[in-house]
């Protein structure tokens, strides 16, 4: 019995991307934004912080992000009994725990931002722990993707084989 090629490969490819963007954007936060962001004055860096948080919640945002941890999910499902399980399941893990902390931690801290009138204290409550929290959860997305991409290339391996 082989497996179905088509779906299988499609989804854990499409898990594979989604949470390659979402490593990507956490990334870019960790490695570029956040630092710009601490040259800024209080002002700045809160209207800014504000802005961003508004604009990200969108659609396409929201599809890589939700659709990373679907996808994952899916392709773990697909992947049971077939020997490059663990990688998808390490991945979804590694994702999973990268959504709980933007959930628990960075989403409230957003939150709080936007809350609070006096922007030295809205910067002084939020930015340390924010960046902190964004590199715990830039750190599990790139292993989520690493993960997902071993997984596809043994995935493809298995499909090479011929075996199911």
């Amino acid at each position: 019995m082989t497996e179905n090629r088509t779906g299988t490969g499609w989804v854990l490819g499409a898990a594979t991307v989604a949470m390659g963007l979402i490593a990507g954007v956490f990334y870019v936060f960790a490695c570029a934004i956040m630092p710009a962001l601490a040259r800024s004055d209080d002002r700045v860096f809160v209207e800014v912080m504000r802005n961003i948080n508004d604009v990200i919640q969108n659609p396409v945002f929201f599809l890589s992000f939700m659709g990373a941890l679907l996808l994952a999910g899916v392709s773990a499902w697909q992947a049971r009994g077939r020997p490059y399980r663990g990688w998808v399941w390490a991945g979804l893990g590694a994702h999973a725990l990268a959504f709980l902390v933007t959930v628990a931690f960075n989403i409230p801290l957003n939150n709080g931002l936007a809350d609070t009138g006096d922007v030295g204290v809205a910067r002084d409550r939020f930015e340390s722990a924010w960046v902190g929290w964004n590199v715990v959860r830039a750190v599990l997305s790139t292993v989520g993707v690493g993960c997902l991409a071993r997984a596809l290339v043994l995935y493809g391996s298995f499909q090479r084989k011929g075996t199911s």
